[in-house]
């Protein structure tokens, strides 16, 4: 739909201790695409309150043999960022991550730009904290029980959309395909799965996804997130 799923997972433990979270002042340097060493700043650690779990989502990598970002790069990436617990899923952009400073948005701006730095190209990312995405789950339309993962995705956005943005789509056109929109989110039943639907390819319109990063995960990696965000 607007940017897919491949094997591969791990687990790269935290430069830095994860309690007590502290603050340091000596600046933090991670490699780019050159193996240069890239000066960033006060390494982002902090003394007290508890460390927030987040899933960052990579928008369109790894596709096609393009735009590749090695799983185990992204990790020591990330711990180089100062978060703690880095964990990959699959290859096709899923990082879990805990972190005490920042927020969604800020997090996700500084993945990205780590990311362009080191690898030479632009990524787009969203991140969400477990609420977030055991939310979405929880406020799934369609009975997630009953059907294939194939056949129920779930679209997450870095803003809110309104219906009027989709008002063009005539939903009786396709049907049984549906979508339904929630926060940040858009659920598709497809029942023939992703690379089959007709829908599918109408929401990825560029027109509809103007003005907001907007990346694509199947049911089984949706709930998946909420599991690894929620250790």
């Amino acid at each position: 739909m607007l940017s897919g799923e491949a094997l591969g997972s791990g687990v790269i433990p935290s430069a830095f201790p994860s309690s007590p979270l502290r603050r340091t002042a000596a600046p933090y340097t991670y490699p780019d695409m050159w193996g240069t060493e890239i000066r960033v700043g006060p390494r982002p650690s902090y003394r007290g309150g508890m460390a927030t779990r987040y899933a960052a989502l990579l928008r369109g990598i790894n596709v096609g043999g393009s735009r590749k970002v090695p799983m185990a790069e992204l990790r020591t990436l990330m711990a180089g960022l100062g978060h703690d617990g880095v964990r990959t899923h699959l290859q096709s952009g899923q990082a879990v991550f805990a972190s005490g400073h920042g927020d969604e948005e800020s997090l996700a701006a500084e993945l990205s730009t780590a990311i362009e730095r080191h690898f030479g190209f632009a990524v787009d990312v969203i991140v969400r904290d477990h609420a977030y995405l055991k939310a979405v789950v929880e406020a799934c339309p369609y009975p997630a029980g009953e059907l294939e993962p194939k056949q129920l995705h779930v679209t997450y956005f870095s803003a809110p959309v309104t219906p009027d943005r989709f008002a063009g789509i005539d939903a009786a056109a396709h049907r049984p395909e549906e979508f339904s929109l929630g926060d940040r989110a858009l659920y598709l039943y497809a029942p023939d799965g992703l690379g089959r639907s007709r829908l599918a390819e109408q929401l990825a319109k560029p027109r509809l996804t103007r003005g907001v990063v907007a990346t694509t995960r199947n049911w089984n990696t949706v709930t998946k997130l909420v599991e690894l965000t929620g250790d």
